[in-house]
């Protein structure tokens, strides 16, 4: 029912965000403050829109409807990266990616991992800085693949931490010692992960917090496999 709810009010939101960036792009010729203002709105307003979207999605999953199919880990990380390229720009954020697997293909539905690594990513931009900086990496763990997103923000509350590591949160949360952080967006991850029957989980640090999902391998031979 609580899901329900928050599906009602996505519906609701949609419109009005969509309205919002339609606004932002009517605006004629500005000076540089005013096309800088522009460009927030347009960028807040449609990651807005695609949690949003997101959200919905949590909805579906339970109409069977996205595909689990082989997918090249590595090019989802690579979408993911340029959507958000303009966003660490535009904030000076650095982002360290490494790419050490050699199993290119996991098993997963394309968007639905797009939106994980998107989600986890998110959050990590807003604890790098001009002497931190959010990481990427790609490795072999056991029998999967996996992709975890490290920042050097707050340490994940304990609670918080317990479900990550149980494998999924059960409700979207505020997370008030990381006020950057999305719980909302920890809540899509991990409904998402568990549908493509993947591990998702953290890593407290002293100095941040780990997000990762473990995919598991493809074994079909694939000549796109890059």
């Amino acid at each position: 029912m609580e899901v329900d709810g928050i599906l009602v009010a996505a519906h609701e939101l949609k419109a009005p965000l969509a309205v919002l960036r339609q606004l932002a792009l009517s605006f004629d010729e500005m000076n540089s403050t005013g096309e800088h203002i522009r460009a927030e709105m347009v960028d807040v307003s449609e990651r807005a829109i695609k949690q949003v979207n997101d959200l919905i999605k949590v909805k579906r999953l339970e109409d069977g409807l996205f595909v689990m199919e082989p997918v090249s880990v590595r090019a989802v990380c690579d979408d993911v990266m340029r959507e958000l390229y303009y966003l660490f720009k535009h904030n000076r954020r650095d982002l360290f990616v490494k790419y050490s697997n050699r199993s290119k293909l996991v098993m997963a539905n394309r968007e639905l991992l797009h939106s994980v690594v998107y989600n986890f990513l998110l959050n990590a931009m807003h604890y790098s800085g001009e002497e931190t900086r959010a990481e990427l990496r790609v490795k072999d763990y056991h029998d999967t693949v996996r992709v975890t997103i490290r920042d050097y923000g707050p340490t994940l509350p304990m609670d918080v931490w317990k479900e990550m590591r149980r494998g999924w949160i059960e409700k979207p949360t505020s997370i008030a010692m990381r006020p950057g952080s999305s719980g909302l967006g920890l809540f899509i991850a991990s409904k998402f992960s568990r549908y493509m029957n993947a591990e998702v989980g953290a890593v407290r640090h002293r100095d941040g917090t780990s997000f990762y999902v473990n995919l598991p391998i493809s074994k079909q031979v694939s000549l796109f496999d890059l």
